[in-house]
């Protein structure tokens, strides 16, 4: 499957095991999703249980909320992740707070999925990657999948999960991660547009990052698209060993696993897309900072997006790619 095919799967096998999963969002129903994601979805389950929404993210937000609350586990698809913000103030003070508030009388099961960076030429409201605004929100968890088996397997461990989850798909592989002029395949499904994935039941844990290179030399924590792009440099550099982490869930992070691969190579490198200030690059600098300090033997270095509006012509540019990422690794490796 591709990513796109495997995140379908996900939600076909959760509606058919458990009728209280159900699909809502701006033509998620007939049309099946801007990127098809739902499609078929309505057709075999019915229009109350896929159906389509006005076009109001703070209505989505709300209704889906109120749908967990009693008994349902709704599937809300905002369209692109940069039109989540009318919704923020229904996930921050509501959906954050229910179980919290409530003494645990009340939970919120809902899964808000979203396409979220860039790769597909969107322009700056289309593109963004605000993943860090949520992980600093107590109550929500965050997951971001960079292959199709990943992808189906966390989106079914959030569906079933009772808390509210952000699940940011990187809308630059759901047909295969390479679409840019420097990126070449590498082993495994990270050069492949299409990877096995199983057609049943299976999850992902959350919680849990995954090492997809082993390495001695340096750590570079990533997730998303930035795996592929982490694990081409890499490839092209040749002479560096690096260990290479896909974190798959921001909130809640595998901090065990960071450890262990920073305290054994002595150097970390953070990869993501989004903005560098205040982007969820500085949480985990800090992180590794406070448990590996006596370990490390260079500064931890970031390879981010840039401060500025998302660019349309130049995002090829402005993404974090392998000369960002050799730089950065250049300048770790030589203290």
């Amino acid at each position: 499957m591709t990513m796109i095919q495997a995140i379908n799967s996900a939600m076909d096998v959760t509606m058919a095991r458990d009728d209280t999963v159900v699909v809502m969002g701006e033509d998620v129903g007939y049309f099946g999703g801007v990127f098809r994601a739902t499609a078929g979805l309505q057709k075999k389950y019915g229009t109350n249980r896929v159906f389509d929404t006005p076009i109001t993210e703070c209505g989505i937000m709300g209704v889906a909320i109120g749908m967990g609350a009693y008994g349902l586990r709704p599937v809300t698809e905002i369209q692109f992740a940069d039109y989540i913000y009318p919704a923020l103030d229904q996930l921050v003070s509501e959906a954050a707070r229910l179980r919290y508030r409530s003494a645990g009388e009340f939970i919120a099961p809902l899964t808000i999925r979203s396409p979220f960076g860039g790769g597909i030429f969107g322009g700056q409201t289309h593109s963004q990657s605000p993943e860090g605004i949520f992980t600093h929100v107590s109550g929500l968890k965050t997951v971001i999948p960079s292959n199709p088996y990943d992808a189906k397997g966390l989106l079914i461990s959030c569906i079933e999960d009772n808390d509210p989850v952000l699940f940011f798909e990187p809308k630059r592989l759901y047909n295969g991660p390479f679409h840019g002029h420097y990126d070449r395949p590498v082993d495994s499904w990270h050069g492949h547009p299409a990877a096995e994935v199983p057609e049943g039941h299976y999850r992902v844990p959350l919680g849990q990052a995954a090492v997809v290179r082993e390495g001695m030399d340096v750590t570079i924590l990533c997730y998303g698209t930035m795996v592929h792009v982490a694990l081409n440099t890499v490839a092209e550099i040749g002479e560096i060993d690096a260990e290479i982490i896909d974190l798959r869930t921001l909130v809640p992070l595998d901090i065990e696993t960071i450890e262990r691969s920073v305290r054994k190579t002595g150097r970390c490198l953070i990869v993501h897309e989004a903005t560098r200030t205040g982007g969820f690059g500085a949480e985990l600098s800090a992180l590794v900072q406070e448990r590996c300090f006596y370990s490390l033997e260079a500064p931890v270095e970031r390879a981010t997006g840039f401060d500025t509006p998302y660019p349309h012509s130049l995002e090829w540019a402005y993404f974090p790619g392998p000369v960002r990422i050799r730089e950065a690794l250049k300048r770790i490796l030589r203290d």
